[in-house]
């Protein structure tokens, strides 16, 4: 079964982006080139700033719904204990 991950970049205006995707790398590409959403799309450059492995697609989109819900600062504590970024 593929990985898939949940992400959150900066954005080059400084606010925060969160999604999931099983090709972190393509993903990122995307952002970057202005074709992955339309939030970046005007926001670029982005960069990856943590990356969490989920078991399926199901517990990505979970895990990604209750980080959207949280304040910016809590997103930050996310980070700060979900360790580097994964590959």
């Amino acid at each position: 079964m593929e990985p898939w991950f949940v992400y959150l970049l900066r954005c080059a205006d400084g606010t925060l982006y969160c999604g999931v995707t099983n090709d972190l790398a393509r993903r990122l590409a995307r952002h970057n080139a202005g074709t992955a959403s339309r939030y970046t799309r005007s926001r670029t450059p982005v960069t990856l700033i943590a990356a969490v492995r989920a078991p399926c697609k199901g517990d990505a989109l979970r895990l990604e719904m209750a980080v959207k819900k949280q304040s910016r600062s809590r997103k930050l504590d996310f980070l700060r204990t979900s360790g580097p970024p994964a590959a």
